[in-house]
């Protein structure tokens, strides 16, 4: 029998199918229809969301997260993962940083986009808290440390297409956002619970 998540994710996808059939050729309702289709699927990397870890974890199985930062030429930022990778079970909540610095001479809204490698790992990845998740304000010369909390969904191990994977990538790409305006709310994924262990991470690098 299958697994409660995987009947869920099939009648989702069903679902949506259904509503794309019907939508199709209204422009917009492509474009989020594509987020929530990518979102109940994993597709193309896309990673999950949840509230709180799960309260078993997989303690014969580990699997190796890396972390990496990339910054959009227009936008004058340095930015880059505080620890290059990190050891977990699936199903253990973790909490790394990410540090941005604005080098430009005036302040600055960027806003991240996300996306973890292989693929197929993208339907257990899940993030509790992440500073992706809203826009990030910065001050000309300004730095913050930037805070994501995840967990990998143990049911990845009875996944037979996902057995193999004992090494995920998360990537990070920050970019300029459309929207500026001053420091808000929205400058959330700041203060984490806890910093995790992890190795060292190399020398800090500008990403052009």
């Amino acid at each position: 029998m299958a697994d409660p998540k995987r009947r869920r994710i099939r009648l989702t996808v069903l679902s949506l199918l259904g509503i794309l059939a019907v939508m199709v050729g209204l422009d917009t309702a492509a474009v989020p229809l594509y987020r929530l289709f990518c979102q109940a699927t994993g597709y193309n990397g896309t990673t999950q969301r949840a509230e709180k870890a799960p309260d078993q974890e997989v303690a014969d199985r580990v699997i190796t997260v890396r972390f990496n930062a990339s910054v959009a030429a227009d936008l004058p930022w340095e930015f880059r993962p505080l620890v290059t990778s990190v050891r977990l079970h699936p199903g253990e909540e973790k909490t790394i940083s990410y540090r941005a610095i604005n080098n430009g001479s005036v302040p600055i809204t960027g806003t991240a986009t996300h996306n973890v490698t292989p693929d197929k790992a993208g339907l257990y990845f899940d993030k509790i808290q992440c500073f992706c998740f809203t826009q990030q304000y910065l001050k000309a010369g300004e730095s913050a440390d930037l805070f994501v909390t995840f967990f990998v969904d143990p049911d990845i191990v009875k996944d037979p297409g996902t057995r193999d994977v004992d090494t995920i990538t998360l990537s990070y790409t920050m970019f300029k956002s459309k929207t500026q305006g001053g420091p808000t709310a929205e400058n959330a994924g700041r203060t984490p619970p806890s910093v995790a262990a992890a190795e060292p991470a190399s020398p800090p690098q500008t990403h052009q």
